[in-house]
């Protein structure tokens, strides 16, 4: 498939049309060689020939792997599933890590994750685009804590994007020390977890220091 002649932004391409379809290809192939093969290996010639894309297409628009690896995050991010509201605080954290199981647990996804969580550690474009990922899934499921919240299951002052990065945190700690995908039962443990130190307090914004007497 040869250029198109356009010269854009990674993740500022128009929606619809041949850009869509050519971001969408190149985006899929990205995704594919970074689960088989890891970052190291996410050669972007290869990436136009999986993709069927012109090469000079694929350096133009995104550069780098690094380039590559944001978009595909800013991707990820916007196409992921949306929030699930059950009424309750605990129905909704095991909802988020189950969530966040099933996604670990995936013959795609989860190497996928792997090789982008290793590219953070030495990538600084790679770190960045993994941070802006979370922020944008904290986000989406803070809410249920600030409903809890309202509801009076939990202190007024509770931390609601720590309530929900202290669901994810063991399972990714589980799969990364072990390589092994948590299962259900760690994702139902870090969910209760979650909850019962949420309830007692332990995510509220600290109180004013005591006065010297």
């Amino acid at each position: 498939m040869a250029s198109d002649g356009e010269s854009t932004e990674p993740g500022t391409l128009r929606p619809g049309g041949r850009t869509a379809r050519v971001r969408a290809a190149v985006l899929d192939a990205a995704g594919d060689l970074l689960a088989e093969a890891g970052f190291d290996r996410l050669d972007l010639a290869e990436v136009a020939r999986r993709a069927e894309v012109g090469k000079t297409t694929v350096y133009r628009r995104w550069g780098t792997p690094s380039g590559l690896v944001a978009d595909l995050l800013g991707d990820m991010a916007e196409q992921s599933a949306p929030r699930t509201e059950t009424g309750s605080l605990d129905g909704d954290l095991l909802a988020n890590a189950d969530l966040v199981r099933r996604t670990l647990a995936d013959p795609r996804q989860g190497p996928l994750f792997r090789a982008v969580i290793a590219a953070a550690g030495t990538d600084p474009r790679a770190a960045e685009a993994l941070h802006r990922f979370y922020a944008v899934r904290v986000a989406e499921w803070a809410p249920c804590v600030r409903q809890a919240v309202a509801r009076g299951e939990l202190p007024p002052d509770t931390d609601a994007e720590e309530v929900v990065r202290s669901v994810s945190a063991p399972l990714y700690y589980r799969l990364l020390t072990t390589g092994t995908p948590p299962d259900a039962a760690a994702a139902e443990r870090a969910a209760r977890a979650a909850a019962a130190a949420a309830r007692a307090g332990v995510f509220a914004a600290a109180g004013p220091e005591p006065a010297e007497g």
